[in-house]
């Protein structure tokens, strides 16, 4: 049975909504979406967040995760998740605490199910270094986005385009923050996840919004307001 250890990194600061990890959706902090959603599923033997802010760690305790402090220069605007990452999985190897599957939860998708986060742990398999989620995307690069120049001339972003109508492009998809599972290995040893194989799982688009702004928000509220 491998031991799976679910992981919520969440920052005090946020440039496109302030202190939006502890913003109350649905009578509870942002955060604690995710804390509560590991704790439905089966087999996730521990829960930890990783945050540099007080109240998120206050938050954290009150819902039953642990805490990691998280270094103040893994919690600025241009520090690679990444690096926090690698950070929590140190600590915890400092602890002696051994563990199979790092299962990633951004605070910031509050609307995923318990089932999205099981098919994501189910989809990692032996070939599989990274499983993401994503999302069928509303934009396609073979039909209809393009780059411009300086003086606003555009140009398809596949130039070799033979696709006139959307519905014979090729299907293509966002990635989203609903979940990321890897093994504790493979991120001690890269900087990316893409550096390996990568399997996705597709994930509704209402269950996929990731929260950076205002709006995202608002649409947030609303969805879950209707989901209720």
């Amino acid at each position: 049975m491998k031991k799976v250890f679910a992981f919520i990194f969440a920052r005090g600061g946020s440039r496109g909504l302030p202190r939006k990890n502890v913003l109350s959706l649905g009578g509870k902090p942002l955060i604690a979406h995710s804390i509560d959603v590991a704790k439905q599923v089966q087999g996730i033997e521990r829960i930890f967040v990783s945050t540099d802010d007080n109240e998120i760690k206050h938050i954290a305790k009150e819902f039953g995760a642990e805490v990691i402090d998280r270094p103040e220069e893994l919690a600025c605007n241009n520090a690679p998740e990444i690096e926090a990452w690698k950070h929590a999985i140190f600590y915890l190897k400092e602890k002696s605490e051994h563990f199979d599957i790092f299962l990633s939860l951004p605070a910031t998708s509050p609307l995923r199910d318990k089932s999205d986060v099981i098919a994501c742990l189910e989809a990692m398999n032996k070939g599989t270094d990274v499983v993401i989620t994503v999302t069928p995307a509303t934009r396609n690069p073979y039909f209809n986005m393009v780059s411009r120049g300086k003086e606003g001339y555009s140009s398809i972003l596949t130039p070799l385009n033979k696709y006139v109508r959307r519905q014979d492009a090729p299907q293509v998809y966002d990635m989203t923050t609903v979940a990321y599972v890897t093994r504790p290995e493979f991120i001690s040893k890269h900087n990316g996840l893409f550096e390996g194989k990568v399997k996705s799982v597709v994930v509704p688009k209402e269950r996929a919004i990731d929260i950076d702004d205002i709006y995202d928000f608002k649409l947030a509220e609303l969805i879950f307001q209707e989901n209720k």
